[in-house]
């Protein structure tokens, strides 16, 4: 397995977080596309991204083309980031990596309803786009427990849709188990994550994610908490043995949302990944 780091964890500008993410011991990075990245970019500033990554022999694990969960409910409405997706695809490939990860909102446990049937439609569109540039569209973690999440991925029929495994979401969030979850997802993991938390009481999932468009009240904070890799929840050496059991040798992608020096943080991850696998 490969350590990748998430390159705006390190509230940097681009080129310092990618010489960060290289100091840090990482072999690649997740890229945000709504940054220095993003599908505005001409050729030439897609050439200096290539370029500073290749200075600083870093490759891009991932895209991250995450927009906010409307086009998923909305379709109607969201064209316009429907096809800034499937850019983002585009861009991702000549950067080298034919993943790109985003969250699509909560999924249903009712098939039956219009939350789960645009879900589906929208998702089989960028599956199957996906699959027609030999791209993977990668469906993040921890809205729903592995078992829901696997059984919308089953019903889409796409070879195009994957997974990007956040252990810390589902910890944190849906309150299921990442270890369980490597073996229910196991034929559609291409990425993860490697961030830690922990739950401190439950709160239903669509009020963290997609409290708009399930006409629920939003969250309030405080239902869990990130912490550094290692201090939270997250089983790490049964993860990490979980995921070589299945043949996984992708991305331990480290993603740090907080904390007062995350390039610290981030060190200190890649460190205590290292000495697991």
């Amino acid at each position: 397995m490969k350590i990748g780091a998430m390159i705006e964890s390190f509230k940097m500008d681009f080129k310092q977080a990618a010489a960060a993410a290289k100091k840090a011991g990482a072999d690649g990075v997740q890229v945000y596309a709504a940054g220095t990245v993003n599908t505005d970019m001409t050729s030439a500033e897609l050439a200096e991204v290539k370029r500073i990554l290749s200075g600083e022999g870093l490759e891009v694990s991932a895209l991250c083309g995450d927009f906010g969960c409307r086009m998923f409910y909305r379709p109607a409405e969201s064209r316009d980031l429907i096809e800034r997706e499937k850019r983002v695809m585009a861009i991702a490939k000549e950067l080298g990596t034919n993943i790109v990860t985003t969250h699509i909102g909560v999924v249903p446990e009712e098939e039956n309803c219009p939350q789960y049937e645009s879900m589906h439609l929208v998702c089989r569109e960028l599956a199957d786009f996906a699959d027609s540039m030999e791209g993977k569209f990668a469906v993040e973690t921890g809205p729903e427990r592995a078992e829901l999440l696997k059984g919308f991925l089953d019903g889409l029929g796409s070879r195009g849709v994957s997974v990007n495994l956040d252990p810390a979401n589902l910890v944190m969030c849906a309150g299921d188990d990442p270890v369980r979850a490597v073996q229910t997802l196991k034929d559609y993991i291409v990425h993860t994550h490697a961030k830690d938390g922990v739950q401190n009481y439950f709160v239903d999932t669509r009020r963290i994610y997609a409290a708009e468009y399930y006409g629920v009240e939003p969250a309030p904070e405080g239902s869990f908490t990130e912490v550094p890799l290692g201090e939270g929840n997250v089983k790490w050496e049964e993860y990490i043995a979980a995921l070589k059991s299945i043949g996984y040798n992708g991305y331990l992608t480290i993603e740090r949302e907080c904390g007062e020096d995350p390039a610290r943080d981030i060190r200190t991850a890649a460190a205590f990944l290292k000495k697991l696998i």
